[in-house]
């Protein structure tokens, strides 16, 4: 398997040309998958599922509608629109694919942002029925929720201003003031493995890019597939530092010990090769982003 990496420069120009041509979009990034039901949909609602052993599934059912927790401020993965509420992005059109295959139409999903920090509380309360949000795969997280997946793998990278030079990986950030966002394994690893001057969190990574603009802070650290949105949207004030120095695996977050439930959404992703194709190229790849799909967990 290849891992996913990032090429910087003039292909990354490349998603922000896209997002000219997608105004209507939603995204400054990209637009989204054609809806279920139409010509070129990429999949259809499911009409004959079956998963009776899925609390989940069933709370679903009950209401007659699905739940999702996701990112609202991450262009190209998920994006909301503030003028029209649209949200589009890799992460939102998979929320969307699994909402179809277990029976949901677009009219019947609910979307939630749900940050960080927030994110297993939200799906150990019921909160949500599933969270598709740049979610990585950790062990700690595992003692309270269960994954499906992976659906996608990255690393962790560093954001600076264009022009700082001093700032070519995790190992120049001495004396520097290091952001991200409460809850996120790139903020813990930082802390833990490195030895930033000092570090600050917001709720959000669009908060950090504001202090970095602003000079409040030195860099951003996040994983790479996000912070390609962020230089897409402002080339000329922000670039990537380095190399990326981990993996992550991106999942899908689920109620602990709903079995039916994650074994629905691996296989939907298993046998669904064309489709997460489809959204890669349609949202990912225009950034420069190379990446094969991961196979899911046993």
């Amino acid at each position: 398997m290849r891992k996913t990496r990032l090429i910087v420069g003039t292909a990354l120009a490349a998603i922000a040309t896209l997002g000219l041509t997608a105004c209507n979009s939603g995204s400054p990034t990209s637009p989204g998958a054609p809806e279920a039901g139409s010509d070129d949909a990429l999949w259809q609602v499911a009409t004959d599922v079956d998963l009776a052993d899925s609390p989940t599934y069933e709370a679903m059912t009950a209401r007659d509608g699905v739940i999702i927790g996701v990112k609202n401020d991450q262009p190209g993965l998920g994006y909301e629109d503030a003028a029209s509420g649209e949200r589009t992005g890799f992460d939102v059109d998979m929320a969307r694919w699994i909402a179809a295959s277990l029976g949901f139409d677009e009219d019947k999903i609910t979307y939630q942002t749900i940050p960080s920090a927030n994110r297993e509380q939200a799906i150990v309360n019921g909160d949500i029925d599933y969270y598709v949000g740049t979610y990585s795969i950790t062990d700690k997280r595992k003692e309270q929720i269960d994954f499906a997946g992976p659906y996608f793998e990255t690393g962790q990278g560093l954001l600076v201003a264009a022009d700082d030079d001093s700032i070519n990986g995790p190992d120049d950030l001495a004396g520097k003031t290091v952001c991200s966002v409460t809850g996120s394994t790139p903020l813990q690893r930082i802390r833990d493995e490195y030895s930033p001057g000092n570090t600050v969190e917001y709720d959000t990574y669009s908060q950090c890019v504001e202090q970095l603009k602003g000079g409040q802070v030195d860099a951003i650290t996040t994983d790479e597939a996000i912070l390609a949105g962020y230089v897409a949207l402002e080339p000329e004030a922000l670039k990537i530092a380095g190399d990326p120095f981990s993996e992550e695996r991106y999942g899908v977050g689920i109620a602990k010990g709903d079995t039916a439930l994650k074994d629905h959404i691996n296989a939907l992703l298993t046998d669904g090769g064309d489709v997460w194709t489809a959204l890669f190229d349609l949202h990912l790849e225009p950034a420069g982003i190379e990446g094969t799909q991961p196979a899911v967990d046993e």
